[in-house]
Formats: C-alpha cells, structure tokens, sequence
C-alpha cells in the first residue's frame, strides 16, 4: 500500500513509517532537524521526485547523537563521511543525516534554523531547509554525472521574487562568482521570467568581479574547481602544483577528509 507525502511523492508503507519513526526519534532525542533534499524541493518548486533517501539536516553537533538515536531503536546507523555526512537505513530506504557538504563549503549553521519554513509531513509538523540555503548548497554540485543548475533554476523560477537576495549574496561570501554563475543562465533559461532576479543583484555581483582579478591577489596556485567537483581537477591538484582550495577556507576539509571523499567516487 502506498501513501503520499505532503509534497506528492508516493512511499510504500514500511519506507513511510520508517520516516515517521525517525522524526518521531530525534524530536524526543531533542535533536533539532530540518528537512530538505527531494521533499523541500518538491514544495518549493512543484517538482517530485520519487526516492529511497529521505534528507534531514542538522547541527554538526548533533549528527553523532542522531545517529546513535536511530541505532538504539534498531536502525543501521553509520557516519558515512565525517567531514559532512551520516546515514541510517531500512531496507532499500535511508535517512541521510547531513550537516554540511561534500566540498566541506556549506556546513548547516543556525541560519539555516533561523529562517526555516514550517511545514506539514506524514502528519508530523516539521521544518523545511530555507530556499537560500538550498540554492547555496546545490550550486556547488557540478560533476560530469551530476549537476545541479537546473534545480536552481526552478528554485529562482518560484521563489526568486520571495528570496533575501542580500542575506543569499553574503552567504556566498568569497564565492559569489558561483552564484553569478548560476543567476547569468537563469535569463537564457526563461527569458520571460528573467524580472525574478533583481537588476542589482546582477550588477553588485558583476562590480564584485575586479576582487578576484590575480593582479590583486598574493601570489599563489590555488585551485577551487574542487570545491565544484571532487574529480575533475584531481589532475590539478594530483600533478601540476595546485593547492587544494577545499583544504584552505575556514572550517574546511582535512587530508584526510579529501581521501575519503575521493576514494568513494563511483561507489556510492
């Protein structure tokens, strides 16, 4: 038997109750989570997508405490990747238990809490990841087999005229370039629609662009194509001098974090 999620995406009973279960877990754990991932996206957007992953994201803080949670009720717990990343499972379903980013970039701060959205799932009063943050964190994903621009492009499409442009902008912070990246090709996508980013969102982060010219920079070889995918600038980092910008911004990945990320390319 099926049942619906809030956002229309279909669970058979077992994944369903096992979702249950786990908000019902951590909210007597006095874990603090906020959903997102496909469900967030979905209400935002309009856009479902049917998955065996059920995203929550919390405090680094209280990644370990959540996933001890579940595994006290019987659910294989494991912190899949330190630096960002725990997992508990059921069956073909899982929970992701996220408090960061694969490139260790975006970690889950009480911003996000501050300006999440409430909602309404398997009859359980949760809240949604907000849309700047969701924007934030999917800009960065731009692997060969995966690349999140067009969920960012629907995201503008409808919330751009609702989104805290400012507080979106100084969230970016040093790499606002990723964001201008992101908003240029949103005009090319719908053109009819391109009023939903301001005029002088554009041109504050054009005028930005002189801040990273080289010439004005200390000398040195960084590369932050890492930060966007964990295996098209190996060769950069792995044999023509680069620094790896990932190991260099603050609260970022370790050596030893970046071997983990990297050796689980094509196993995951």
């Amino acid at each position: 038997m099926k049942q619906s999620m809030s956002s229309g995406e279909t669970l058979d009973a077992g994944t369903a109750r096992f979702y249950r279960v786990t908000l019902e877990i951590l909210m007597d754990a006095g874990i603090p989570f906020l959903v997102g991932g496909a469900y967030a996206f979905s209400k935002y957007t309009g856009v479902t997508r049917d998955t065996k992953d059920f995203d929550l994201f919390v405090r680094r803080v209280h990644a370990r405490p959540a996933l001890k949670a579940l595994a006290s009720a019987g659910y294989y717990s494991d912190l899949t990747f330190p630096h960002w990343l725990g997992k508990a499972f059921h069956g073909d379903a899982s929970v992701d238990i996220i408090y960061g980013s694969g490139n260790g970039a975006v970690p889950v701060d009480d911003a996000w809490f501050e300006r999440s959205v409430p909602d309404m799932i398997l009859d359980t009063p949760v809240r949604l990841c907000p849309p700047e943050e969701m924007i934030r964190s999917k800009a960065f994903i731009q692997e060969r087999e995966r690349y999140d621009g067009a969920d960012i492009a629907h995201l503008l499409l409808a919330r751009g005229d609702q989104l805290d442009w400012r507080f979106l902008i100084d969230r970016f912070g040093p790499y606002r370039q990723v964001l201008l990246s992101h908003l240029v090709l949103f005009p090319f996508i719908y053109p009819d629609d391109a009023f939903r980013v301001p005029t002088w969102v554009f041109q504050e982060l054009v005028a930005g662009l002189g801040e990273s010219n080289p010439r004005k920079r200390k000398k040195s070889k960084v590369c932050r194509g890492p930060l966007l995918s964990r295996q098209q600038y190996l060769i950069d980092i792995g044999s023509w001098g680069y620094e790896d910008a990932r190991l260099l911004h603050p609260g970022g990945m370790t050596k030893r974090d970046v071997a983990h990320w990297t050796a689980a390319i094509g196993k995951e």
